[in-house]
This record gives C-alpha cells, structure tokens and sequence, in this order.
C-alpha cells in the first residue's frame, strides 16, 4: 500500500577512480544544516528519478551524471517531513565534470567503512553499513564466506551456530532471522533466502544471500527487485552449479555484490 505523505527523494552514492564516496553538508538555512549525507533531492511532479538525480548533481556539485544503478530504498521519518528515500550507485565512469560547490556546502572523498565527517544524517546510517560490505567474495555456505580481493575490505561471514560470538557476522535462513535478532538484537545477521515471502522477512537483516542455481532462481530474483526493491544490500551467491547458467548484469539491476562458491 502506498503512503501518498510520503515526499520521493532520491540520493547518489557518487564513486572517484580510487573507489572513494563522496558526502556533502547540508548547507545554512535547511533542516539539519551542517549534517553530512549523500547528495540528492525531492522527485519534482511528473520527473523520472534518475531525471532528479541528474538535475540535484548539476544544481548542488555542477557535475553530469549520465547514469545510475538502482541500489537501496529507505522510508525514513524526520520531524519536519516522511520521506521515500531511493539510493543510487554512481560509478566513476557515469559522471564528469569537476566538482563545485554551488550552495556553499562542503564535500570530502570518504572510503567504506573508514568515516571522517560528523554528524550524519539520521537516515544514512544503515546506507553507511551498507557501503563497508564488499562487492565481491568467496567461499561455501557450508563454511563462511570472505572477501575475494584483497583491494576491498576484509569481512568474513560465516554460518550461525549457537554460542558463537555476537560480534561475528553471521548468516541464517530467512525464517530463522526474526527469532535470532530477538536473541541477539545488536548481532550482524544476514538471511538466506529463495522466494518472494523470505525475501520480504529479510528486510531487517543486515544483508540478504540469494543462491543462485539455476535461471529460475535468476528470474525469481530480477521479479523481487523489481517488485519489492530492497532495502538491504543484496549479494547474490553463484553456486558452482549455476556456472553455465547465463547471467545477467548484476550490478546494473540493483544487486550489490556477488559471492562466488568455491
């Protein structure tokens, strides 16, 4: 059901050569003025998002955007305002220009996981959690999984088992997430998942895996995001069974990594 109170705001998640995002300041005269966040804007009457997120880049940092990947969505509710947040990936090669700050706001270049600014926005956070997950790795859902290059940051997930640490990152089946975060409510879970009612139980997790096998799983998958963007990062696990299966762009249909079985 949608929520027609809801204002539509999209925000870019912008990349440099060095794989660096960018976050600007909120300037004088806004709410929360001085607070750091992902540039971007309301969605004006009969505008396409990508449209306003072009539109937001060129009128706050003068820069062109000539495309964007659709990542995260967020509905967040500030005091002055209950907005539908829809978060886009920037890579390095989709935009150009130089950067300008044309509403006198500051910007710096921050790396995942590793944040020099203060304060955030409150709806950031999560998208900030996001960001620290690699894009690629490796590994068996029997065993864990880990990071697949050493050029991005170290991470290991690895199956829950009971007693293991809280502060480890684990992963469990959809249906197992809401029992576990009850039990462990600051622990790190990322659920597994293969249809479309574990993929919406999901939605609290840190991260969903969805194992792909076969090109029904594919389509299963592509139908969600389409239907049901998420609001979590989505890795999608290539089984060693599903390599002659086709596969599609991930990263340009809204997926945010991809972990490959070995």
């Amino acid at each position: 059901m949608s929520d027609n109170s809801l204002i539509e705001v999209v925000a870019g998640v912008l990349y440099n050569q060095q794989g660096e995002f960018l976050l600007s300041s909120r300037p004088a005269g806004k709410a929360y003025a001085g607070y750091w966040e992902f540039a971007g804007g309301k969605v004006e009457a009969n505008e396409s998002r990508l449209a306003a997120l072009q539109r937001e880049f060129a009128e706050e940092l003068g820069i062109e955007i000539t495309t964007a990947t659709p990542w995260l969505t967020k509905i967040h509710h500030y005091e002055h305002a209950h907005v539908h947040l829809h978060f886009y990936r920037i890579a390095a090669s989709q935009w150009h220009g130089q950067l300008t700050a044309r509403e006198q706001q500051s910007w710096r270049w921050q790396k995942p996981g590793n944040l020099t600014v203060a304060p955030m926005l409150p709806a950031n956070a999560p998208i900030l959690a996001a960001l620290a997950i690699p894009t690629n790795m490796s590994g068996h859902s029997n065993t864990g999984f880990h990071t697949a290059t050493p050029q991005q940051p170290a991470l290991q997930i690895l199956p829950y088992q009971p007693g293991i640490a809280t502060t480890t990152v684990v992963y469990v089946p959809a249906g197992q997430l809401l029992q576990l975060t009850n039990q462990h409510p600051t622990a790190n879970i990322w659920a597994v998942c293969h249809n479309r009612e574990q993929w919406l139980q999901a939605q609290t997790a840190a991260a969903i895996i969805w194992p792909v096998a076969s090109s029904e799983d594919i389509q299963r998958l592509l139908t969600l995001l389409q239907q049901h963007p998420s609001g979590v990062p989505i890795m999608a696990l290539l089984q060693k069974s599903s390599q002659p299966v086709a596969q599609p762009d991930w990263f340009s249909l809204g997926v945010h990594g991809i972990i490959q079985e070995q």
